[in-house]
C-alpha cells in the first residue's frame, strides 16, 4: 500500500503544522516531499527546481524546526533579487506564525536602518541579496555568521549569471564549517554544478522537474502579430472574459512604459515593474497587483523569478523571450498551485529564429492562434521586420531560401500558422 503523502507524514512540529494547514498547503509537493527528510536528518541538499514547485517550503519547513528562538542568525538565504528576497521573507514570516523567531530581507534600493537593527540584534533568519549583505559586511560592522546552522543558495544559477559568485565566496569564507547546505537552482550549467559540490557534503541530488516541464494547468497560446498591432491584440485580448488577473512580460523597460501608458489610456488598471522604478515603487505595483487593485502588471524580466502571486489568470509574452529558460520561468507565474491558467506568446515574423530555438528546447511545438486584423497574413515586411529577419538568418527557410527572402505566406507556413 502507497503511503499516503502529507505533512504529518513527514513528522514536523505542531507549530509547523498548524503553519502549513494557515497556508492551506494540503500535501507536500515532489521537491518538498524529498528535500524535507533529507535536510530534517542533517543532510545537504540540492535541488534542481523550477519556479512554482514549492522548493521555499523545501527549504525553510526543515530549517525552522532546527532553530531556536534568541539564539542569534541561524539561517543565512542568499538568492538573486529584491523580490525574490522578500518573498522568501514573507514565506519564512508565515511559516515562522506562533513562535518568536524573526526574519527579515536585506537588499538594495532602501535604508540600511532596518537591516542593521536586524544584525545588530542577531535575528534568526536573514534573507538576503549577496551584494548588500557584502555591503553590510565592509562598512566596519560586525556581522556575527558564527551561529549559521543553515546556508540556502536560492535559484544559484542566476545569481552566477548577475555576477555575485566573488560575492558569495566571500559570504563562505567565513561562514562556519560545520553547518548544513542547500542549494536550488532551475538549471545546473558547469559553474553551478562545481559549486554545489565544493560547498556540500554527502548531499541529497534532488530533480523536481526537468528543464522545460510545465505546470499540468497551463495553456499555451502564440498568436501571430504584426509589430504595430501588438499592442492592439492585448488590449483586444483583454476584453475577453476571464482575463482577470495579468502578468505581461515585455524586453525592455521603455516597452513596459509605453505600453502602461497605453493601457492606461485605454482605462484598464496597470503598473509597471522593472529596475529603473525606485524601489518603494516597484514594491507598492506589487502590492497592488497582488490585492488586486491593478488588473495588469506589465514587467521586465525582474518579474520572471521569485514573483509568487496567487490567481495570475495570465502570463503573456509580448515579447518572445531570447533565452528559452525565461520563457520556463515567465510561464511558471500561473497555474501555480495546482490551480489552472494560460501562457500567451506574441509571434511576429521576425520572431521566426527565437520562437524555433524554444520550441526546440521545450521538445514540442505550441500551439497556434490567429485574430483577423492582428496576424500578419499577406503584409509585406517592415522595415523593422526585415532587419529583424537578417538578424535571425541563422533559422533557414524553405528549400535553400534565406528567411529574407521568404512570402509573408511561406513565413507563415513555417511559423504553423498556415
Amino acid at each position: 500500500m502507497t503511503e499516503e503523502r502529507t505533512f504529518e507524514v513527514l513528522g514536523l512540529s505542531e507549530a509547523r503544522l498548524a503553519a502549513v494547514e494557515a497556508l492551506g498547503w494540503e500535501r507536500p509537493t515532489p521537491i518538498q516531499w524529498q528535500a524535507i527528510p533529507a535536510a530534517l536528518a542533517g543532510k545537504d541538499v540540492v535541488g534542481i527546481a523550477q519556479t512554482g514547485t514549492g522548493k521555499t517550503g523545501g527549504f525553510m519547513i526543515p530549517a525552522l524546526e532546527g532553530v531556536r528562538a534568541g539564539g542569534g542568525l541561524q539561517i543565512l538565504v542568499l538568492c538573486p533579487t529584491r523580490e525574490l528576497a522578500q518573498q522568501v521573507a514573507d514565506d519564512t514570516l508565515s511559516l515562522a506564525v506562533g513562535t518568536n523567531i524573526r526574519c527579515t530581507a536585506i537588499y538594495g534600493g532602501v535604508g540600511y536602518g532596518p537591516q542593521i537593527d536586524a544584525l545588530d540584534n542577531g535575528w534568526e533568519v536573514i534573507v538576503a541579496t549577496p551584494g548588500r549583505f557584502i555591503d553590510h559586511m565592509g562598512r566596519g560592522r560586525r556581522v556575527d555568521l558564527s551561529k549559521v546552522r543553515f546556508l540556502v543558495l536560492d535559484e544559484a544559477d542566476r545569481m552566477l549569471d548577475m555576477g555575485f559568485r566573488p560575492d558569495i565566496e566571500k559570504v563562505l569564507r567565513v561562514l562556519p564549517k560545520k553547518r548544513q547546505t542547500m542549494l536550488f537552482s532551475a538549471t545546473m550549467p558547469n559553474g553551478v554544478h562545481d559549486l554545489a559540490l565544493r560547498i556540500t557534503r554527502d548531499a541529497l541530488w534532488i530533480e523536481a522537474a526537468r528543464s522545460g516541464t510545465m505546470a499540468a494547468g497551463i495553456t499555451e497560446l502564440v498568436y501571430s502579430v504584426k509589430p504595430e498591432k501588438k499592442p492592439d491584440l492585448l488590449v483586444h485580448l483583454l476584453q475577453h472574459e476571464g482575463w482577470d488577473h495579468v502578468l505581461v512580460f515585455t524586453r525592455t523597460k521603455v516597452g513596459a512604459d509605453v505600453l502602461m501608458g497605453r493601457l492606461g489610456a485605454e482605462g484598464i488598471k496597470a503598473d509597471v515593474m522593472h529596475s529603473n522604478r525606485q524601489m518603494k515603487h516597484r514594491t507598492q505595483a506589487l502590492e497592488d497587483f497582488t490585492s488586486r487593485k491593478v488588473r495588469v502588471l506589465v514587467a521586465t524580466d525582474i518579474a520572471q523569478r521569485g514573483l509568487d502571486v496567487e490567481g495570475i489568470t495570465h502570463v503573456v509574452n509580448y515579447d518572445v523571450p531570447l533565452d528559452p529558460e525565461d520563457y520556463v520561468h515567465r510561464v511558471g507565474r500561473t497555474a501555480r498551485a495546482g490551480a489552472r491558467g494560460t501562457a500567451v506568446t506574441f509571434v511576429t515574423a521576425g520572431d521566426l529564429g527565437a520562437l524555433r530555438t524554444l520550441e526546440n528546447h521545450l521538445e514540442r511545438t505550441l500551439p497556434r492562434e490567429r485574430l483577423e486584423g492582428f496576424d500578419y497574413s499577406g503584409a509585406p515586411p517592415t522595415e523593422d521586420e526585415a532587419g529583424d529577419r537578417r538578424h535571425a538568418r541563422s533559422a533557414r527557410g524553405v528549400g535553400s531560401k534565406s528567411v529574407d527572402d521568404l512570402s509573408p505566406e511561406e513565413l507563415e507556413k513555417l511559423l504553423g500558422f498556415g
